[in-house]
């Protein structure tokens, strides 16, 4: 991590009026860190920027500048706080892999997720269908079960159930999830999601390129899902209409060279058309979570940790002595019934379930209903 010195400097170089994220890193890219970029002359300052920007460059920082330096130095060394600077070794490598990488990261939360090597973007609708904010929710548990941090942008609807899928997991080396915020990272937006950001910043990560403070602002959004893809090995799309941001995140994955895959829906949906268009253009068609864990190799079991477990809960997923395969039987049942029948808590048979599904052992139906899948 940046000393505070250092990361005073990175602070008031992002500050200076006139220097975004472009210029900063062609600054960086002439003249070296930003302590080295304040000691320049203008007449070199100004083959790369203007007369005024090197004259701002030069000047004293003003009192704002000033306050939100101190401000953000002072809630960097607080534990679970992070500014991570280009030059920094814990900068994630995904994102200094796309074109356009943001020079100063905030981070709240635990920020060795940012090194994950399994990671994949959900995306969809602010107003998802009933049912598509439950397959989000229960596909990002299944991912997260599976090692795999899930990445979204704290969004109302489907963002929203992918985080909340993703802290559902149980397993004791599941992933996680990061929300990369369209605001500072002091700001919760939307409100409503305070409490679902605080679960996140405990048991995941919150991450912004926008200094403290920063308030929602619509163009702040497009900005974010650029850093939602290039975080990511691939974006999956739950649902979306045609015109729906989730489909910029698309398209930016797209561009960054990253996986794209999207869910069918019934073609009355108007939620169904934009996960359509992306398979028409080329988007994997998924339709369970194994899919997209085939597709980067990630469908290999996670080692079993040791514990103390009952020996029905320990037993191998495709053992005769598994009691949700004996309760399913080759009937479909919904869940209440194989509670009843198993005798299992629901966050317990929650949690088998989504296993025997990434063993290809169970096949989940719409309306919350199961089906065991034969061998042959």
């Amino acid at each position: 991590m940046a000393s505070a010195e250092d990361l005073a400097g990175w602070l008031r170089l992002m500050q200076t009026p006139g220097v975004g994220a472009l210029t900063a890193r062609q600054l960086l890219s002439a003249f070296g860190p930003p302590q080295q970029i304040f000691q320049t002359s203008h007449a070199a300052l100004v083959r790369v920027v203007s007369a005024t920007v090197a004259s701002a460059l030069l000047a004293e920082p003003g009192r704002q500048t000033q306050d939100l330096i101190a401000r953000t130095l002072e809630w960097a060394a607080q534990t679970g706080h992070a500014c991570l600077t280009l030059d920094d070794a814990a900068y994630p490598q995904s994102l200094l892999d796309i074109t356009d990488p943001p020079p100063l990261l905030y981070a709240l939360g635990n920020a060795d997720l940012l090194g994950a090597t399994r990671q994949l973007a959900m995306v969809g609708a602010r107003t998802p269908t009933a049912q598509g904010e439950r397959d989000a929710q229960a596909f990002a548990q299944a991912f997260s079960e599976a090692g795999v941090t899930i990445v979204s942008g704290l969004a109302l609807g489907i963002d929203a159930a992918a985080h909340r899928g993703a802290l559902a997991a149980t397993h004791p080396r599941a992933g996680s999830t990061i929300a990369v915020l369209g605001t500072g990272c002091d700001r919760v937006y939307p409100p409503r999601h305070r409490e679902l950001a605080h679960a996140v910043a405990e048991r995941g990560l919150l991450l912004s390129e926008f200094p403290l403070g920063t308030a929602p602002s619509k163009g702040n959004f497009p900005r974010r899902n650029r850093l939602i893809s290039g975080l990511s090995r691939g974006v999956l799309v739950v649902e979306a209409a045609t015109h729906s941001g989730s489909l910029i995140t698309a398209r930016l994955a797209g561009e960054q060279g990253r996986e794209v895959f999207a869910i069918p829906g019934s073609i009355h949906n108007p939620l169904a058309h934009g996960c359509h268009r992306l398979i028409r253009e080329g988007a994997k068609l998924v339709e369970t979570a194994q899919d997209v864990l085939e597709e980067f190799g990630w469908d290999t079991p996670l080692p079993a940790p040791d514990s103390t477990h009952s020996a029905d809960e320990a037993a191998p997923a495709d053992s005769p002595d598994c009691d949700i395969l004996r309760a399913l039987g080759y009937e479909i049942r919904d869940f209440d019934d194989l509670s009843a029948r198993t005798g299992w808590p629901a966050d317990r048979l929650g949690a088998r379930l989504l296993e025997l599904e990434l063993h290809g052992l169970v096949a989940r139906l719409p309306g919350g209903r199961f089906q065991r899948i034969a061998r042959v």
